[in-house]
């Protein structure tokens, strides 16, 4: 599961590029997909809603046994 993840985080990340942002893959456990917003994703106020409503979204939809989503910190 972790190389799907990896596949839709990389069509994901452009768009996150270019608001100055970026995201990495941690780890994927027991459907919980763990990830690191860096850049200007990493101090936004609107992270939470860009993890939940963009990244978790499209993960869910894509691939259906990812649960959540949940940022890890630096």
């Amino acid at each position: 599961m972790r190389e799907q993840v990896e596949k839709v985080l990389e069509e994901i990340r452009p768009n996150l590029q270019a608001d100055g942002g970026d995201i990495e893959l941690v780890d994927v456990v027991d459907g919980v997909v763990k990830v690191r917003l860096k850049g200007a994703c990493a101090g936004c106020p609107m992270s939470q809603m860009t993890l939940a409503f963009g990244v978790e979204r499209v993960l869910k939809q894509r691939i259906p046994e990812v649960k959540k989503v949940e940022p890890v910190a630096f």
